[in-house]
């Protein structure tokens, strides 16, 4: 996913908006797991980890295997970076208000 379509990048900010999904992702990130892994630490139901894992599939910001009895899940960080890609272009605008910000703070308006 090197250039994402707007529709790809809406299920990615989508996936990113829960506290959930971005708890798993942060899991996720350290190394692969079970969905019984991925769930153990949530107070819901193995479906709604279920549910959770189907919105960050869809986004392409996880990839499941399944190994014998067990699905393995892990972190696609590719899908991550072409968000961050995204929303580098952005940086520039933030960087330069925040800039303004701070010499109007530190009274250097003048510049």
């Amino acid at each position: 996913m090197v250039n994402c379509s707007a529709t790809e990048l809406d299920n990615i900010f989508h996936a990113l908006s829960d506290t959930t999904r971005r708890s798993i992702l942060r899991d996720l990130a350290k190394r692969e797991r079970t969905v019984g892994e991925i769930a153990k630490p949530y107070d819901v139901s193995l479906a709604a980890v279920s549910k959770h894992l189907k919105v960050l599939e869809r986004a392409d910001l996880i990839s499941r295997e399944k190994r014998g009895s067990f699905q393995i899940v892990r972190l696609n960080p590719a899908t991550l970076r072409s968000a961050e890609r995204w929303l580098a272009y952005y940086e520039k605008f933030w960087t330069r208000r925040l800039d303004a910000l701070q010499d109007m703070l530190e009274g250097n308006e003048d510049e």
